[in-house]
């Protein structure tokens, strides 16, 4: 923020400052935070009766003092119509996070929309729609209008299968527990769309399919699990990058206190790097294996630990299932699943023939499978907590992969136990509440693939730009763009006729192949370059807003402000949505269908939370989630006793498995029989082209930079989205660090910045994901698993150099991540 530059001062917070919890909506993390707000002709004083805090300010204050905050966490805001300062920073109190502030977290004050500051003007206040060649903003009642009459008139006149749905599945931003019901609510009870997506992948599905299919829950245990345990085992993650307070304040202090630590990942990252100097080198392992072969190290590594018997076999015969095959492979089971000793069937796998597959020594692999299972001298069970992540569930073979990891842990009785647990990290926090989607069916429709086909007509978008976050984007983006541009022709056709002649060329257009676009987000994104209507959300703290992180701990995080202009929460735009649906549908005389649109009548996302997630769980209210404040409560919540609501701090503890369904409880494990590439076209890429083009994230902005694009701190860093390369490829080549390059395969093109980094293997690149400015994903062939989950992590391809380093390159150090703490 260039208005931010050179300050050397910031207001003091008043004694009688108003006060608000606050969950950070960036990563799944969910860092507590508190938001101060007061009057703009007045602050605190240094005095300690005259400051939030108590403490004499005109004394220096020691390193890390609560009552200190930077210039990012500063900024006026309207809240009631009226400016205010506005302070959000970390809350010390706050179990997650003790604080610490991470880079995105602590500069949510700063991405918040101001008038005085000139932050975030690029948000969206009023509805638009397509008219006389450009967007016009208009309000509610005439967006929604337009909206309804197209959707109720194609699905009347075709189906409910001609609606095509893209919307999010998380908590905090856009998400939580409000928005999914309301979204949810809309298109799965009032009508039963099948023809939708998630935000990051094409089809409506788990990322964890086989985990869940096991009977284990994805979020199994408590962050303080990593101060607890022997072993941390991490797979295709990078926690000190990307989930910085998790591991700042949950992994060091265990490996602080003993713990070994066991990464596996192609690459060295930035948390190898630190655990190495928190623990000694000695005690980080770092497993390099070849890109795509997890689920060959960790078919070794069980084999190894069944065959020395370091199994828990009291957990085994108590809590799995014994009897041979459970459930059979089939379309929506990729690998059967059953039995230890079904499982070792098709897992069984040498440390020699691993190691000849994975790259890494079988040294090194027994080394593992001894760190993560061997007992103590004294015979006690060694504990080890297991955490993974997008480079196996974006990875080769989902499901099964995944499942083989699972069996580990199911093997060594690592599920509901202290310092045990094997765990996704997380993206986003969680919030989702909807209705059954047991009709949309498993496998699910490969949306991006059906829409390239020409088929759908309607495509409602939900705070999802896939033109920057799906594979395959080169086709999709063009399609996609030619399809809308078609309805866009037919409205500037019928320009100065009436509704029902605009609805009638919209229709026309679609059913010749056209599609009618609906964006529903806080900016003008670039999907939305191909939208009709377009519909302001806000964010949390602009609404209230219920989430849970990746240790199910459930907070309600206050709204502190205004939303901007006529934005409005996605629960209440859904709201709007189906009411004016059931207006339409009467007046088409489509009564039974309109009775399916009733019970929208939200007056504010209280309402729609009650309506949804609290009408299933009614120990949970606002007022008792505001209570408990940034600490919250760990779902699941089993009741309200002494004034406070009571969690549950880790599942399984009793080793009973419910998440599959199945009556007896046992827990199952995967048959994950290694078959090589899985996706197709994987192979073919790999032999074709040079370089593996990974995709990584990186720290100082989150997820596809919605909100970073304007913000100088960021773009300023990385003005270009970063190709981490190795320095002698970088010779090969003639790139310089800061160079502009082009990524090209047969399935499109990308551009980037080369930077280079010398712990990368050779002809191997990492590239940030989800950039505005150059989408991995045009380059991602469209394979993906057996149940339509992608395999973004893998594509190969050439590189060449577009230009010398432009200005804005100038200032940016390329210096090694790896610097000492």
């Amino acid at each position: 923020m260039a208005y931010k530059r050179q300050i050397d001062r910031l207001p003091i917070i008043p004694a009688d400052a108003d006060e608000f919890n606050v969950t950070c909506h960036y990563c799944i993390v969910g860092c507590g935070y508190k938001a101060y707000t007061w009057p703009m002709n007045r602050q605190g004083g240094t005095a300690p009766n005259q400051n939030k805090f108590g403490v004499d300010l005109s004394e220096q204050q020691f390193q890390d003092s609560e009552a200190w905050y930077a210039p990012s966490m500063y900024n006026v805001v309207r809240q009631n119509g009226k400016d205010v300062h506005l302070v959000v920073k970390p809350d010390t109190n706050c179990v997650v996070n003790s604080g610490l502030g991470s880079i995105r977290g602590a500069r949510m004050a700063e991405n918040r929309p101001s008038k005085v500051t000139g932050t975030q003007q690029q948000r969206l206040s009023d509805p638009m729609v397509w008219r006389n060649g450009v967007w016009q903003p208009t309000s509610w009642d005439d967006a929604l209008d337009l909206v309804a009459r197209v959707t109720a008139k194609v699905a009347v006149e075709g189906s409910e299968d001609d609606i095509v749905v893209s919307m999010f599945d998380h908590g905090g931003s856009a998400g939580g527990y409000e928005n999914t019901w309301g979204t949810g609510k809309l298109y799965f009870e009032s009508m039963k769309i099948k023809n939708c997506r998630i935000h990051n992948r094409p089809a409506y599905n788990s990322e964890v399919h086989s985990t869940r299919d096991m009977g284990v829950d994805e979020l199994n245990y408590a962050y303080e699990d990593y101060t607890l345990t022997d072993t941390i085992f991490m797979v295709g993650a990078n926690s000190m990058e990307t989930q910085t307070n998790l591991y700042l304040n949950h992994m060091v202090p265990g490996l602080q206190g003993g713990a070994k630590m066991i990464v596996v990942d192609p690459r060295r990252t930035l948390t190898i790097a630190s655990s190495e100097q928190y623990a000694g080198p000695e005690n980080v392992l770092h497993l390099a294996i070849a890109e795509g072969t997890d689920m060959v190290l960790f078919n070794a590594l069980l084999t190894h630990i069944v065959d020395q018997g370091w199994v828990d076999a009291d957990f085994i015969d108590a809590s799995t299932f014994q009897g041979g095959e459970a459930v059979a492979q089939d379309s929506a089971h990729p690998a059967g699943l059953g039995s230890l000793e079904y499982a070792m069937q098709t897992c069984r796998t040498t440390l020699d023939e691993a190691a000849e597959v994975c790259g890494v020594s079988a040294a090194d692999i027994q080394k593992a499978a001894e760190w993560i299972a061997q007992p103590h001298e004294d015979g006690s069970r060694r504990k080890c907590v297991t955490c993974y992540e997008k480079g196996i569930i974006w990875g080769n073979d989902n499901y099964r992969t995944i499942g083989a990891l699972v069996n580990i842990a199911l093997a060594t009785g690592n599920v509901g136990r202290e310092g045990g647990g094997v765990c996704r990290l997380g993206g986003h926090q969680e919030g989702y509440f909807r209705p059954s989607e047991a009709h949309v069916g498993r496998p699910s429709e490969y949306v991006d693939q059906f829409l390239i086909r020409g088929l759908g007509g309607v495509h409602h978008i939900w705070a999802c730009d896939h033109y920057k976050t799906t594979l395959n984007a080169s086709e999709f983006k063009r399609v996609h763009k030619r399809r809308s541009d078609m309805v866009k022709d037919a409205i500037d056709g019928a320009a100065g006729g009436t509704r029902e002649q605009v609805v009638d060329a919209i229709v026309s257009a679609i059913n010749a192949g056209g599609l009618f676009v609906v964006d529903v987000d806080i900016i003008h994104s670039q999907i939305g370059q191909n939208a009709h209507v377009i519909l302001p959300a806000c964010e949390a703290n602009e609404m209230n807003l219920t989430s849970m992180n990746g240790e199910r701990r459930l907070r309600l995080s206050e709204k502190y402000m205004d939303p901007f202009g006529n934005s409005l929460p996605d629960a209440l735009i859904a709201a709007k949505i189906a009411q004016h649906m059931e207006r339409v549908l009467r007046e088409m005389g489509e009564d039974a269908y309109a009775d399916q649109f009733q019970g929208y009548d939200w007056e504010t996302e209280e309402d729609a939370f009650m309506d949804g997630y609290g009408a299933a769980h009614t120990a949970v209210t606002y007022e008792r989630l505001r209570a408990a404040g940034n600490n919250g409560v760990q779902e699941p919540v089993v009741g309200y006793e002494n004034g406070q609501l009571v969690g549950t701090t880790r599942l399984y503890t009793d080793g009973v498995f419910t998440r599959h369904g199945r009556e007896d409880g046992k827990a199952l494990f995967c048959a994950a029989g290694w078959r090589g590439w899985q996706a197709p076209g994987k192979a073919r890429e790999q032999a074709a082209h040079r370089f593996w083009i990974n995709n990584v994230r990186a720290n100082i902005f989150w997820q596809n930079q919605f909100l970073d694009q304007d913000n100088d701190f960021v773009q300023d860093r990385y003005p270009h989205p970063f190709v981490e390369m190795h320095p002698d490829d970088m010779v090969d080549l003639g790139l310089n660090p800061g160079d502009l390059l082009e990524i090209i395969n047969d399935n499109g093109v990308t551009q980037g910045m080369a930077y280079p980094m010398p712990t990368l293997k050779r002809n191997t690149v990492a590239m940030v994901f989800g950039s505005p400015a150059g989408s991995q994903g045009n380059v991602v062939n469209p394979g993906v698993n057996e149940l339509v989950l992608p395999d973004y992590k893998h594509c190969w391809g050439d590189i060449r150099k577009i230009s010398d380093a432009t200005a804005q390159i100038r200032g940016i150090s390329f210096k090694s991540h790896e610097i000492m703490l």
